[in-house]
């Protein structure tokens, strides 16, 4: 004789578990973004700090690059707990993830930060002096695109310190490859640069900052066929 099949008590039917509904899991976004953004202001203050009182001059840029410093394992430990963010109210531990992914990824991205921070400000310095140069405009245009793809090659390398164990000279070659091979990816990374770039221009260097979190999130986002290829081809 076979059991009766069981049956769910009257009015559950359909229902959600708590923290799963649609509701819950923009609660737990929420949450999350407001403290990753709070960890990242508080980790990356210091330079950030001492940047805003720097005067906007050339001569400031090795000064500005110094205070950046600390803003790469910042972004690299936030890329890192919205990575592996709860999607429940039950699941949240953003703090804790943050925590972790700037002890793991610290070390790893000033290795490559350090050089980028010290290579833009290289271009930068001579973009400004390019009249004093005598060279001919359209090397003003070349240290220009330079620069970007720089910026670029260093956006990417960021995301792949941060959720990967590569070594430093393979994440390099990886990010210069995906840079190449995705260019749907590589233009949507660009406009979020160029977002940045703007606020910063028409209104303040904290305003990105402020919003460090939501455009991180967008950025993992957009770069998502990156992160997944080099999941499924580049790890065991």
């Amino acid at each position: 004789m076979t059991s009766p099949p069981a049956t769910s008590p009257p009015g559950t039917a359909g229902r959600h578990t708590f923290g799963t509904g649609a509701l819950s899991r923009a609660a737990a976004l929420v949450h999350t973004l407001l403290t990753v953004e709070l960890m990242v202001l508080a980790t990356a203050s210091p330079g950030l700090a001492a940047l805003l009182l720097l005067p906007r001059s050339a001569s400031n840029l090795p000064l500005a690059a110094v205070c950046l410093l600390p803003l790469g394992p910042a972004l690299s430990a936030a890329l890192y707990a919205l990575h592996h963010r709860g999607r429940d109210l039950t699941e949240l531990r953003p703090a804790r993830a943050y925590l972790r992914g700037w002890r793991l990824n610290a070390g790893p991205v000033l290795a490559l930060w350090a050089p980028l921070l010290g290579w833009l400000s290289v271009i930068g310095f001579s973009l400004v002096h390019f009249p004093a140069s005598g060279l001919p405009r359209w090397w003003a245009w070349l240290l220009a695109l330079t620069g970007l793809v720089s910026v670029l090659w260093g956006t990417y390398a960021l995301v792949l310190t941060s959720l990967f164990t590569f070594r430093a000279a393979d994440t390099a070659r990886l990010a210069a490859y995906f840079l190449l091979r995705h260019a749907t990816a590589t233009l949507g990374t660009a406009s979020l640069l160029a977002l940045a770039g703007g606020l910063t221009v028409l209104c303040t260097e904290a305003l990105p900052a402020l919003l460090a979190a939501p455009l991180l999130l967008c950025l993992l986002h957009t770069i998502r066929p990156v992160t997944t290829e080099a999941q499924e081809e580049f790890t065991v």
